[in-house]
């Protein structure tokens, strides 16, 4: 799994004063943090911009590209933005992103296939985002992939995204956006590429415990076969989670759960309280958090002193 890094997001008061004083070091700084933290591609997320997007966002590719060599993720629904960052990017960017909305499908597919870039497209037309797997893998099979098909958009250039929504108010579209990714890895062939912006499953949490929601998520998005995550790569837990998956290391209790968890996800089975050392404050926490993830209990923001 690639890890987008989220960190340059206009959301960040820091990120907009920097904007706004347009300090490239802060975001070179920034950059270079991500990226030796792990990141293989930066999101550069700048907002609306609909002003001074068309300046701003080739002024910041330019910067970073001076201290970092990974591809960029051009983030803006300015699409004038965009194209002027995608000419003076110096590799293969990723366009954050499209919709199946008819007039983001007629404008940005066209400017990826033109410029060579990757395409994140979203599970979401005008109704919005619907709450079921096959709804929207639906979206993604009758609209952004036959969009992509015309316009001779290679599969692996197209980052379906079936949209993670917070566990605080949308709870039951958590385990649906994971049952989306396993249905999509196996929608085609080949098939497409899946993203999902990690951190979103923790919005509107209490900042102390957003950091065990999105790496417990992670690890069953990365069962059911997700290729990229926006993600923060200066999570050093994050990195320990990818870290036990990647390299199988059963030699901790946590080791072992987290591995039972990627397991039994990617079998379509469930975590169980057999698998759980209940006497062990970390683990306990982990499978909370994994029930508030399946919806089986209700999130409040209490739920792991339960």
């Amino acid at each position: 799994m690639y890890i987008i890094g989220e960190n340059i997001h206009i959301i960040s008061q820091a990120v907009k004063d920097a904007v706004a004083a347009r300090d490239i070091r802060f975001f070179q700084d920034l950059a270079v943090k991500q990226v030796e933290a792990g990141a293989h591609v930066l999101d550069l997320n700048i907002g609306p911009q609909k002003k001074a997007g068309h300046e701003i966002m080739p002024w910041l590719v330019k910067g970073v590209q001076e201290v970092v060599d990974v591809p960029l993720s051009l983030d803006t629904t300015n699409l004038a933005a965009i194209e002027a960052g995608l000419k003076v990017a110096k590799a293969q960017c990723i366009i954050n992103s499209t919709s199946a909305e008819e007039e983001r499908l007629e404008k940005v597919p066209p400017l990826a296939k033109e410029y060579n870039a990757k395409l994140i497209a979203l599970t979401m037309g005008k109704g919005g985002i619907p709450v079921g797997a096959e709804e929207r893998v639906n979206i993604a099979l009758e609209k952004l992939i036959p969009r992509a098909m015309e316009l001779d958009i290679a599969m692996e250039d197209l980052l379906i995204d079936p949209l993670v929504l917070t566990v605080s108010g949308c709870q039951e579209y958590c385990p649906e956006c994971v049952e989306a990714v396993r249905i999509l890895k196996v929608a085609g062939d080949p098939p497409p590429m899946t993203n999902t912006g990690l951190s979103n499953v923790s919005n509107a949490v209490p900042g102390a415990m957003r950091p065990l929601i999105n790496r417990t998520y992670c690890v069953m998005l990365m069962a059911a076969g997700v290729d990229y995550a926006i993600a923060d790569p200066l999570d050093v837990q994050l990195k320990e989670f990818l870290r036990i998956v990647n390299q199988r290391d059963d030699s901790t209790g946590i080791g072992k759960l987290l591995l039972a968890l990627y397991d039994k996800t990617a079998a379509m089975d469930r975590l169980t309280i057999d698998d759980v050392d209940m006497d062990d404050p970390e683990q306990a926490d982990i499978f909370k958090t994994v029930q508030i993830l399946y919806n089986d209990i209700i999130y409040t923001d209490s739920y792991l002193r339960v």
